[in-house]
């Protein structure tokens, strides 16, 4: 069985913290709290996958000594 990825990153989001919701109240079997982990798994990937090439999209406008405007890559600082 394949798992579809949202088509939007909020969505995304949404589904994985119902889905850790469902995980910490308890009342899932074993069979079925293995099931939303490996989904909540998948989510994370996704998730981490499309922040990566938002990351990778953006960009910052600087202006250069002669008042023009150049862009460059975001620096991100890891934490």
């Amino acid at each position: 069985m394949t798992e579809t990825k949202p088509q939007k990153f909020e969505d995304g989001l949404a589904e994985l913290e119902a889905t850790v919701a469902r995980l910490e109240s308890g009342e899932l079997s074993l069979e079925d709290s293995l099931a939303a982990f490996e989904r909540g798994v998948g989510l994370v990937k996704a998730l981490t996958e499309r922040l990566g090439a938002v990351e990778q999209r953006i960009e910052v406008l600087t202006r250069e000594g002669s008042g023009a405007l150049k862009t460059r890559p975001l620096e991100v600082d890891p934490a």
